[in-house]
């Protein structure tokens, strides 16, 4: 039987690639651009099961939103469509970054200064859209609306990522202890294509590569092998993502001699700068390598090596995820840990999207322009932010 083109790997990597073109603002606004194209506009998914799903990726070591990415992916094409969620949000901000580590661009130049404060800008209403919608759906009552304040709280007071992982966690605990979930609340099933079987198969597979490459580099010498170990080292071990890598990273190219440090700041300078999941930085770093491999084999080698956790333990651990979301108890679990993420998502609105986007009332009138046009004009977000970009650049100075 032909799959149906709306659940075709082809139309995955179309819809991903468009967010993976125009999602700037870093992780949060990535899942928040996520929400707007796959649970309103094209319904894959509950505002429920979105949350769960984020909520399963924040507890995930790796990429938070290109786990997400790779997830829906998954559960709507299969392993083809979860390779074509991550390839179209992955691909356009990784090509750039490797063409400009082989001198085909300059890092101050990747975007106009005007254009890329635009996109902050622009970044304010998508995030204020995903909280309001979150918040109205995740925390209709009085006790969720107080975890997702005091969430939130905590996240400003101290941002980080072992603070997101305590506020979910609490959060979690406090549902677990004080809310119930309806009796007649229906339990949407994730479409997920993998079995138990093949999660457990998936997971053994991201700890044998853990445990095993450092051996195998240490046992066969070979900077190819140590590239793969360190930038998989990098991807399994950090939780929060984003930069909370670049220290890891740091560390494996720099004091080795596999990269200078000038290049590996204007790198990252430049990975600011283009749209999609930081992680791209690891194609830029494996393109400027000293000695093989480099160019545009190292880039997509160190590529491939980062996100490769990223895809095992959501493949792994999705089986299990959804079997144990429809019990009871972890359903007023997740009640509490929802209303947490969207405080995440509220905190991470002032700090940094609001603290880094807002400079003055001009860029406050733009964001409120914008968040108007997505929710009472309902203009699509990839018009949305190409229109703030523009406008971004023909008034700078």
């Amino acid at each position: 039987m032909p799959t149906p083109p709306d659940r075709s790997a082809w139309q995955v990597f179309l819809v991903f690639l468009r967010l993976g073109l125009t999602s700037f603002g870093g992780p949060v606004a990535h899942l928040a651009y996520f929400r707007t194209e796959c649970v309103e506009r094209r319904r894959w998914l509950s505002e429920a099961a979105y949350a769960d799903l984020v909520a399963l990726c924040q507890f995930l070591p790796g990429p938070a939103s290109s786990q997400v990415g790779m997830a829906l992916g998954l559960m709507r094409a299969g392993y083809r469509g979860a390779f074509a969620a991550w390839a179209g949000f992955t691909l356009p901000s990784a090509l750039a970054l490797i063409a400009l580590a082989l001198g085909l661009a300059h890092a101050g130049d990747a975007v106009p200064a005007g254009a890329l404060h635009g996109l902050k800008v622009v970044a304010v209403a998508v995030v204020a859209q995903a909280v309001w919608g979150m918040a109205r759906s995740l925390c209709p009552d009085g006790p969720r609306r107080a975890l997702m304040l005091a969430a939130a709280a905590l996240l400003i007071a101290w941002p980080g990522a072992m603070a997101q992982l305590l506020a979910i966690g609490v959060a979690g605990l406090v549902g677990l202890a004080g809310l119930r979930p309806a009796a007649d609340t229906p339990h949407a099933p994730l479409a997920v294509p993998v079995t138990r079987r093949a999660g457990a198969a998936w997971l053994g597979l991201f700890f044998a590569l853990l445990l095993g490459l450092p051996l195998l580099a240490a046992a066969w010498p070979s900077q190819a092998l140590a590239v793969v170990d360190a930038f998989y080292r990098a991807g399994a071990l950090v939780f929060g993502g984003g930069h909370v890598v670049l220290p890891l990273l740091q560390a494996s190219v720099v004091p080795t001699g596999w990269v200078a440090g000038d290049a590996f700041l204007a790198g990252y300078g430049a990975a600011q700068a283009v749209p999609g999941p930081l992680f791209t930085f690891a194609a830029f770093l494996g393109a400027s390598l000293q000695g093989a491999p480099s160019g545009w084999a190292g880039g997509l080698i160190a590529l491939l090596a980062i996100f490769a956790p990223a895809f095992l333990l959501i493949a792994g651990a999705l089986p299990f995820w959804d079997g144990l979301r429809a019990r009871p108890r972890v359903r007023a679990a997740l009640m509490g840990i929802n209303a947490a993420v969207a405080g995440l998502l509220l905190a991470a609105l002032w700090n940094p999207v609001i603290t880094s986007g807002i400079r003055g009332l001009a860029d406050g009138l733009l964001a409120g322009a914008a968040l108007l046009a997505l929710m009472r004009w309902k203009w699509p977000p990839w018009g949305v932010v190409a229109g703030c970009a523009a406008l971004g650049w023909a008034v700078a100075p």
